[in-house]
Parts: structure tokens; sequence; C-alpha cells
């Protein structure tokens, strides 16, 4: 198989449908879940489909241990190419791994601002020109409308789209994380900032995917996508 119909194949196309089109230059998204569910997982096969496209990602990580990031990416990409008989295998992998920057921050003593400081110098000065960052495991509960629209207008300046992952803790049958929208509450008092907001919820035995937000849409709709609950990836469709 050449990577042309490896891309076409891919379930992220599903998404791109559902959100008609993906999430696009400028634009915000953002994946909530409880922990343990799958975030990650996702946002690196979003970060894959580009990446195998020849386009550049930055993937920034506020998680204390990176190492489990880059075995997502070795893990699912291998897992993406098992049955395809891919052609020029490793020409694909170096250029994946020549495209994908891996950044990792404390929330903790850092401003947004300092943060993004540090990504635009590495896009304008360093000259890697990305398509798309992919943000995870930033604590929500920490952030203000003011930091989520300086990031909205980072996104517009340089041109990316910006992933999120967003943990959402589960309480009692009487205080559930999500309001009557399906909007996680933690980030509701800004959630007209994000184009997107899909939400993951575990099954018997999947792990659904629901579009909550749509651009002016706030219908939750189900998605045809599932999840594998003991890989964690996409399920073919």
């Amino acid at each position: 198989m050449v990577i042309s119909e490896l891309v076409q194949r891919s379930p992220i196309r599903v998404l791109d449908k559902a959100i008609h089109g993906g999430l696009k230059s400028g634009e915000l998204g953002v994946i909530a879940a409880p922990s343990g569910i799958g975030k990650t997982s996702v946002l690196v096969q979003l970060a894959l489909d580009k990446l195998v496209q020849d386009k550049k990602v930055i993937h920034i990580s506020f998680n204390r241990q990176t190492d489990y990031v880059l075995v997502w990416y070795q893990d699912i990409f291998n897992a993406f190419i098992k049955k395809r008989n891919l052609q020029n295998e490793k020409d694909v992998k170096d250029d994946i791994e020549k495209n994908k920057v891996l950044m990792k921050f404390n929330q903790e003593g850092l401003s947004v601002e300092q943060i993004l400081k540090s990504i635009r110098a590495l896009i304008k000065d360093g000259g890697f020109n990305a398509d798309a960052l992919i943000i995870d495991g930033l604590d929500f509960s920490k952030i203000t409308e003011s930091h989520v629209a300086t990031l909205k207008t980072f996104a517009t300046e340089m041109g990316v789209s910006m992933w999120f992952s967003c943990t959402v803790k589960n309480g009692s049958p009487s205080e559930k994380p999500y309001d009557k929208r399906n909007i996680p509450l933690v980030i509701k008092d800004y959630a007209e900032k994000f184009a997107v907001i899909l939400v993951m919820e575990p099954k018997q035995d999947n792990i659904t995917m629901t579009v909550s937000k749509d651009r002016d849409s706030n219908i939750p709709e189900d998605l045809a996508l599932k999840l594998d609950p003991k890989t964690l990836l996409i399920l073919e469709q």
C-alpha cells in the first residue's frame, strides 16, 4: 500500500467528516474524558494522521512522564501499518521523526505566555512550520477564559490547529462532570472558544466518542468512532 491509500483509509477520515472537514487552521479542539480512557492515544492518532501526510506537528506534554508518549507514537504507527504492507516503511518512519517535535512543560510556575513564547521561537526562529499543535495534560481547572483567548489568538497568528486533552473527574450520579449539552463543566465558561468538543465515554465493550460541539452546533451527536478498550486504538469502520 502507498501512503496516500493509508491516509484515505484512516479512521480519522470518519472524524473529519463528522466535524465538517476536521479541525482547521486557527481553531481549537478538545477531547474530554476521565483519566485512563485514551485521550492521549487519540491525540497521537490525530498527530500521526498529519505526520504521514508530511505535515509538521508539535506535541506539548504537561505530564511528568513523556517517555510513554514516544512509545504511543511507535506502537500506533506499527499498528497502522501492520496489515497494510506499506511501501517504503522506513522512509515514512524517518519522515515522521523529522516532522515531529515533543516539548515538555511544567504548568506550575510558567505562564501561558511563556509557554507560547517557546513554541513561537521554534516555529519562527527554528523554521519548524507546524501544521498542528497537540497539547496533552493541561490542567483546565487552572486555566481562565483569558488564557484560552490567548491560545486562540496564537493559533490564528501561527496558522495552526490546536487539539487539547481535558481530564474530567467522575463524581456521584448527581454530580455529573458535564452539563446538559454534554460540555465538560471545567471548560463551560469558555466553551465557545473551542470549535470542536469531543467527549469519550467507556462502555461495556468499547469506548464511544460524542461530538458535543461542532462550531455553532451544541447538540450532542454520537460519533461513528469507537476505541478498543484494550489497545485504545480507534477501531476501523
